[in-house]
């Protein structure tokens, strides 16, 4: 669940940071419109963490999992 939910938080600052419209940003990612609402709205339970990983290539982040004690970082 901490995965999902810091990817996220990942994939909403960096759509929020390209200022287009909905429709167009959902058109970037390759998903509907009412889709990237949902991931907007933090609808952490609407997204498997395998969904969120392949959003995150045309959001352009790099996903970078790092395993032990106290670890959880997305690169």
């Amino acid at each position: 669940m901490r995965l999902r939910s810091k990817l996220m938080m990942e994939l909403i600052s960096r759509v929020n940071a390209w200022e287009l419209s909905q429709k167009d940003a959902a058109k970037r990612l390759g998903i509907t419109q009412p889709r990237l609402n949902d991931l907007l709205n933090g609808k952490i339970d609407k997204f498997s963490l395998d969904a969120l990983v392949n959003l995150s290539a045309p959001a352009q982040l790099d996903v970078d999992l790092c395993f032990g004690p106290g670890a959880i970082q997305l690169a």
